[in-house]
C-alpha cells in the first residue's frame, strides 16, 4: 500500500492510500468512521485487493495521518461535518476518473458522509456497502435525541472541545470488536505510529455528528441510485440499528443484512463473524466483475 499526501481544497494536508490490485477487475473505494486510520482496515482491504478491487481512499482530515484540529492530538474534534463532505465530493470525483466498475465500502461515519453524498449531491456508484453506517448514535441507554440535548449544554457551556469522556474506553465490554486480536492489533498500531492515533470525540463533534444527522434525513434518499447494502449488528452499541432499517425502507432497492451479535467494528471482528461479514459484501459485488478476469485470492496482510 502507498500512503501520499493529497491536498484538500482548501490545501488541508489529508493522507491518502493507494493499492492497486495486480489484475484490475474495478477499483474500491474505502472510509473508516471516527478514530480510524487506514492502518486498522489492512486485513479487510487486502481480502477485496485478492479478488481483483484496486484499493483507494484517505484519512479524515482531523485524524489518522490526515493532522488534527486542536493542540491535543487525542481529542477527535470537529465543529463541522462539511468538510468531510466537501473532501470526499472532491475524493470521489478524482478517483471515478479512473477505468471502472466503482464501488466502495464505508464504515459508521464513513457510511453516514457516502450516504450523504449519494443523497444531497447526487453522486452515483456502481454500488456501496455501509457497515454499520452512522445513520442515529447511541450511547448505552440514550439515543440520538438525549445525545443531542448532552452536546449542546456541553457546547453552550464553552466545554465545545472538551473530550466527552476521559481516557480510552473505546473497546470497554467488546463494543467495538469482540476480538481481542484485533484490538491488540489496533494498539499495536496506535504505539508504533503515534501521530495516527486519537481518542474520544470532543462536545463539538458529537454536535457536529448531531446536525450532520439532521442533514441526511432531510435528504432525499428516495432519490438514490447507486445499489446499496447495508449491515448492522442485533446489538450495535454505537450506531442505531432501528434507525438504519428505518432509512431502508426509504432507499430504493437497499438490502440490508442484520448479525447476531453486538460490536460495531464489523470488519475487525473474530473470523467466524468477519469472515461472514466479508462473504455478505463479496456476494453483494460479485456480479460487477463476474465479466472480468479475477486473480486468485492472496494470503491476508496478518495482524500485530
Amino acid at each position: 500500500m502507498r500512503f501520499a499526501p493529497w491536498p484538500a481544497t482548501d490545501n488541508w494536508p489529508l493522507r491518502a492510500f493507494d493499492w492497486p490490485a495486480e489484475r484490475e477487475a474495478g477499483r474500491l473505494l474505502f472510509l473508516g468512521g471516527r478514530g480510524d486510520f487506514a492502518e486498522k482496515y489492512l486485513e479487510a482491504m487486502a481480502h477485496w485487493r485478492g479478488s481483483g478491487w484496486s484499493i483507494a481512499g484517505f484519512d479524515w482530515r482531523g485524524q489518522g495521518g490526515s493532522g488534527r484540529l486542536l493542540p491535543d492530538p487525542l481529542v477527535n474534534h470537529l465543529d463541522t461535518f462539511e468538510p468531510l463532505l466537501d473532501d470526499l465530493d472532491r475524493f470521489v470525483a478524482g478517483w471515478r476518473a479512473g477505468k471502472g466498475p466503482h464501488v466502495a465500502v464505508a464504515h459508521s461515519m464513513g457510511g453516514h458522509l457516502l450516504l450523504r453524498l449519494l443523497a444531497e449531491r447526487g453522486v452515483r456508484l456502481d454500488a456501496a456497502v455501509l457497515a454499520a453506517p452512522m445513520l442515529g448514535i447511541r450511547a448505552g441507554p440514550l439515543g440520538t435525541r438525549a445525545i443531542r440535548l448532552a452536546a449542546q449544554g456541553a457546547v453552550a457551556a464553552g466545554r465545545g472541545q472538551r473530550r466527552v469522556w476521559e481516557g480510552d474506553a473505546g473497546n470497554v465490554g467488546g463494543r467495538m470488536t469482540a476480538c481481542p486480536e484485533r484490538q491488540a492489533d489496533k494498539i499495536w498500531w496506535k504505539t508504533q505510529t503515534p501521530e495516527i492515533a486519537s481518542g474520544a470525540p470532543s462536545w463539538g463533534w458529537t454536535l457536529a455528528a448531531c446536525r450532520s444527522l439532521d442533514r441526511l434525513h432531510a435528504a432525499p434518499l428516495d432519490r438514490v441510485a447507486t445499489p446499496l447494502l447495508l449491515l448492522v449488528s442485533e446489538r450495535d452499541p454505537i450506531v442505531s440499528r432501528a434507525a438504519i432499517l428505518r432509512a431502508v425502507r426509504r432507499l430504493p432497492g437497499a438490502e440490508v443484512e442484520v448479525f447476531a451479535g453486538q460490536g460495531h467494528e464489523l470488519l475487525r471482528e473474530a473470523d467466524a463473524r468477519r469472515l461472514a461479514v466479508l462473504g455478505r459484501i463479496d456476494r453483494f459485488l460479485e456480479p460487477l466483475i463476474r465479466q472480468r478476469a479475477v486473480i486468485p485470492a492472496q494470503a491476508g496482510v496478518p495482524i500485530h
